[in-house]
């Protein structure tokens, strides 16, 4: 008896400490968005007067309206709904842009019989430890001398070069049996052919996966948009949630209701983009070791 229902007693033990690792880690990342929400729901003098509280008020419409529709900062032009256009396209311009050329340059890497494939496949491989800090003083000088300050392409074009993207998409293409190339090659499909008709729909999964991870790095981008954006309607919400803080210092009464909520805005497409894609964001990475 004692020797069947020990591992048995064991194996209920394991389970419950796994899952009280994962509760504790979940109420770390969810308590301080349920404490931001509930600041979102009570006046802002009684957030000043008592800060986070079990106390659920009635401002969250009166605090979502203010935070979309409601213009601010310094000149008063980015309303929350503007800033969240801007994040979108930001995202979005980074992580299609990200992709098409990762996958390009992994595509000419792989099935280009090139005599330097490799190396400048290092190359490439080796700018993933030269982080944006690094080399923004001299892009900032480039955007700067080509006039795309306070635009769209100034955020988006000199930082869609990806090694991530490009090293993934090696690993994928790589995997492809050396048969289908054969086929393609037998049925008459050139380069461009085989790339569009047959690549592009096969790595489906792999662009899910580098979707997410693009689009939330773009999204969560504030050092680059603070360099190249002066202009109020350019502002993301990252940026504009700091402007907006800096010109409530000094006020009688701080929004601090407007400000959670646009706190919380800023959070849900990101987590929306990662629930929406994980099964295809796990398929597409386990896919690239084959």
């Amino acid at each position: 008896m004692t020797t069947n229902t020990s591992p048995r007693r064991r194996l209920k033990l394991s389970v419950v400490l796994d899952h009280s690792v994962l509760i504790i880690g979940a109420a770390f990342m969810i308590v301080p968005v349920l404490m931001l929400l509930q600041m979102t729901t009570v006046a802002d003098l009684i957030n000043m007067k008592t800060g986070p509280s079990l106390m659920i008020g009635d401002q969250l419409d009166d605090n979502f309206m203010k935070a979309m529709f409601k213009a601010d900062g310094f000149a008063g032009d980015n309303t929350g709904l503007r800033m969240l256009i801007n994040s979108l396209i930001l995202g979005l311009g980074f992580a299609a842009g990200k992709i098409v050329l990762g996958m390009m340059a992994a595509y000419a890497i792989v099935y280009f019989r090139m005599r330097f494939a490799t190396l400048a496949f290092w190359i490439i491989f080796t700018t993933l430890l030269l982080p944006l800090e690094v080399r923004i003083l001299p892009s900032y000088e480039i955007v700067q001398k080509l006039g795309m300050l306070n635009t769209f392409h100034g955020l988006i074009v000199p930082l869609i070069a990806s090694a991530t993207a490009t090293f993934f998409f090696r690993q994928f293409f790589r995997s492809i049996p050396e048969e289908l190339v054969e086929a393609a090659r037998i049925d008459g499909a050139g380069p461009v052919k085989f790339f569009i008709d047959i690549l592009v729909p096969l790595s489906q999964t792999m662009i899910a996966a580098m979707f997410i991870i693009m689009f939330v790095y773009g999204w969560n981008q504030y050092l680059w948009p603070t360099m190249i954006t002066t202009d109020e309607d350019m502002f993301t919400l990252v940026r504009g949630i700091k402007q907006i803080a800096q010109s409530q210092e000094g006020t009688t009464l701080p929004e601090y209701g407007r400000s959670n909520m646009l706190a919380l805005i800023a959070i849900l497409p990101p987590v929306l983009v990662v629930v929406f894609f994980q099964s295809w964001f796990v398929k597409g990475l386990t896919e690239s070791d084959k």
